[in-house]
């Protein structure tokens, strides 16, 4: 049985690493779940939430029903995520402005190390197990050299927006910030984070109040598309193990094209801060950049952040005992 300190608050900081991971198009929340050994966990839980809560509540009383969905668990690592994401929404976005190689170093250490450590969970070898594994490596980087689109702040396509983000957010190596992007949504979403923060921290209830059926939409849009695709991923790791784990690793494999740290602008937009920003990109070797390439401290961080996945994997072993 799980204590409250050290599990619950490791849990918590998972959370708050999974809250990192999904504020930055390219790398995917779902990634640090699996790496640091809570995916399959995630999974059943949020598949076990239903309106049989209510009826289990009732009769059972709360605190079986709240078992029953692991909502110990969930609300941890909620907590973090939303922590994280409220926190470290303009770090992120002020690092990936300012050091953007020496980030995308991190991460794509991060992602190879990744790769290694899902793709070793694979017990067996088939032909549809390697078919799969290509499927998902091409599907995962023609997303990547995807063509972002424009769209309107309405609410159906914040709603629209929600359902198919969050779908990738629990892909290891589908980023739904990225997803975000590519519909014309990441601006809007991270826009009103910030809006929802600065709103709480000045009392501007008008402005809140803005923020709340924004964000509000989205999230409803997002648990949906959670509740219904964790069901589809609960099934394939019943039933299709090795077969999902080697779509999983095609798609983490196949996300490296949008890590890579060395990158050529081909078109600009404005972020919500009215910032002219790299829209749509493409990689080079580190050569052919323009100015300083940064070589020997991209490989640095590639390292670490190669070796971070290995750290975490020790801790999530230890605590799991």
């Amino acid at each position: 049985m799980r204590k409250l300190f050290p599990d619950y608050f490791l849990i918590t900081l998972k959370g708050i690493a999974m809250g990192a991971a999904d504020v930055v198009p390219g790398v995917s929340g779902g990634t640090i779940a699996f790496i640091s050994g809570i995916y399959q966990e995630l999974i059943d839980s949020i598949n076990k939430v239903d309106f049989s809560f209510f009826s289990s509540w009732k009769k059972n009383g709360f605190k079986i029903a709240w078992q029953q969905i692991n909502g110990s668990f969930l609300l941890a690592l909620v907590s973090g995520i939303a922590i994280s994401v409220l926190s470290l929404s303009k770090l992120i976005t002020y690092l990936l402005a300012n050091q953007p190689i020496l980030v995308w170093s991190f991460f794509f250490g991060l992602v190879v190390a990744s790769i290694y450590f899902v793709g070793k969970q694979i017990t067996k070898y088939s032909i549809p197990v390697v078919i799969t594994f290509l499927i998902g490596t091409l599907l995962s980087y023609f997303i990547t050299i995807a063509n972002p689109i424009t769209s309107p702040e309405s609410y159906p396509y914040l709603f629209l927006s929600g359902f198919i983000a969050i779908i990738a957010m629990i892909l290891p190596g589908v980023s739904g910030a990225f997803i975000l992007l590519l519909m014309g949504s990441y601006a809007v979403a991270i826009g009103t984070i910030n809006q929802f923060r600065e709103a709480i921290l000045s009392l501007n209830m008008e402005l809140l109040w803005q923020a709340i059926l924004k964000l509000g939409t989205f999230a409803l849009g997002a648990l949906l598309g959670l509740k219904l695709f964790s069901k589809v991923l609960h099934w394939m790791f019943d039933n299709y193990r090795n077969i999902t784990l080697s779509l999983l690793t095609g798609f983490m494999l196949g996300s490296l094209n949008k890590v890579w740290p060395w990158k050529k602008v081909l078109e600009t937009r404005i972020d919500s801060h009215g910032n002219e920003v790299p829209f749509l990109e493409k990689s080079i070797l580190p050569q052919y950049f323009e100015g300083d390439n940064l070589l020997s401290f991209a490989i640095l961080f590639m390292i670490v952040g190669f070796l971070t996945i290995f750290i975490i994997e020790k801790i999530a072993i230890k605590f799991s005992k």
